[in-house]
C-alpha cells in the first residue's frame, strides 16, 4: 500500500521481516526459532498464527490482562476462536463473551511416534473474573507474555519437520523454568480457519510439507529429541537422540517434567492421560486452588507446596 496512514507504512520502522526460500522451510518449529532470534529486548512478546484478525485496541487490552495476573511468569495462551461472527465490522470490537481454555489433551500416534496433542478446547464465559485464568497447557496459535519467555524458552532449532509436538516441548520446558499458563479473560484476536467461506482461500496456501521428500527421516529424529528432552519417551535410550545444545533448548531447574505429569494425570510409560481434566480447569477450580500458591514476589506458582494429583472423575464434559 502507498497510503501513509496504513499501519504497515506508518510503523514500518518497528517491523522486521525475514525472507527465505520456500524449499528451505522445514516446519513451524524452525520458523518460530528464527522468529525468536529477532527478539531485541522488548518488554512484552507475542506469538500468533498467520490468518488472524485483531480487535480494536487489542494491545492495551492484552497488556492490562497480563498485568492483572500479578504474576511475572504468566503466559496467556490459547487456541483461537473462528473469525466468523466474532468482530463487529464497524467498531472492530469483539462480539463474543466467551473464550477458549486449554485443558483437553490426549495421546495420538503417527509416523513420528506417539505424543501428546491438544484436542478441541472448550469455549465458555470465563469462570474467573478480573484476571486471566490458570490452565495447564500452552498453545502455539497464540501466546503473550513478558519478553523473557522467548529468551528462557527458545524454540529448538534441532526439531525440523515437526508439526504436532511443539506445544508439549515449549509448554513443559516452560513449566520447568517456572512459567504458568493462563487463558485470556477476553479474546483479542480471531483465526480465519479453513472452513465455511474461508475454506477456498485457505486451501490455496502452500505448506512446508510440499518439500517433505527432501527431508525424509528428519522428523522422526527430531521427535525423539523433542520427547527425550521433556522425559516423555523413557522407553527410548538416551543415546538414541541428539543432545546438541541441550543446555539452551532443555529443561529448567524450578520444576520437573515429572511434577507436571503427576499433577495433571499424564502417564508417559503407558502413554495415557486421565480424561476430563477440563472438569478441574474450566470451572476455575485449578485457578482458585493453585493461585493461592503464587510466590510472594510474583515469580510464579510454587508447585513445591502443591500436592494435588488429578484423577478422572469418570463423567463426560458438558
Amino acid at each position: 500500500s502507498e497510503d501513509p496512514d496504513q499501519a504497515l507504512c506508518k510503523y514500518k520502522g518497528q517491523v522486521d521481516v525475514y525472507r527465505m526460500d520456500a524449499i528451505q522451510a522445514v516446519g513451524p518449529v524452525f520458523a518460530r526459532h528464527i522468529g525468536h532470534r529477532l527478539y531485541r529486548g522488548e518488554y512484552y512478546t507475542m506469538q500468533s498464527d498467520a490468518h488472524v484478525t485483531y480487535t480494536q485496541d487489542w494491545d492495551e487490552d492484552i497488556i492490562q490482562q497480563q498485568e492483572n495476573t500479578r504474576n511475572e511468569m504468566a503466559v496467556q495462551s490459547t487456541y483461537l476462536t473462528d473469525i466468523v461472527g466474532s468482530i463487529d465490522e464497524k467498531t472492530g470490537r469483539s462480539l463474543r463473551h466467551t473464550r477458549p481454555i486449554m485443558c483437553n489433551t490426549d495421546y495420538e500416534g503417527g509416523p513420528q511416534g506417539k505424543h501428546l496433542r491438544h484436542m478441541s478446547q472448550p469455549e465458555r464465559v470465563p469462570s474467573v473474573k478480573g484476571t486471566p485464568q490458570l490452565q495447564p497447557y500452552w498453545a502455539a496459535g497464540f501466546s503473550f507474555s513478558r519478553g523473557h519467555f522467548v529468551v528462557n524458552v527458545p524454540y529448538d532449532l534441532y526439531q525440523p519437520m515437526i508439526f504436532q509436538g511443539e506445544e508439549m516441548s515449549i509448554g513443559i520446558r516452560g513449566f520447568t523454568i517456572g512459567y504458568d499458563f493462563y487463558a485470556t479473560e477476553r479474546s483479542i484476536c480471531f483465526h480465519h480457519y479453513a472452513n465455511g467461506k474461508n475454506k477456498a482461500k485457505r486451501g490455496k496456501v502452500k505448506t512446508f510439507w510440499e518439500h517433505a521428500n527432501k527431508y525424509a527421516g528428519t522428523g522422526k529424529k527430531a521427535m525423539k529429541r523433542l520427547l527425550g528432552i521433556v522425559h516423555m519417551n523413557p522407553e527410548i535410550p538416551q543415546t538414541d537422540w541428539d543432545h546438541a545444545e541441550e543446555d539452551t533448548y532443555g529443561l529448567g531447574g524450578v520444576r520437573t517434567p515429572e511434577k507436571f505429569y503427576e499433577t495433571f494425570g499424564i502417564d508417559v510409560v503407558q502413554k495415557k492421560t486421565e480424561h476430563h481434566l477440563c472438569k478441574f480447569v474450566q470451572p476455575g477450580t485449578m485457578h482458585r486452588q493453585f493461585s493461592s500458591h503464587l510466590r510472594a514476589d510474583g515469580m510464579g506458582i510454587n508447585y513445591d507446596t502443591i500436592t494435588y494429583r488429578f484423577k478422572d472423575p469418570g463423567y463426560d464434559d458438558t
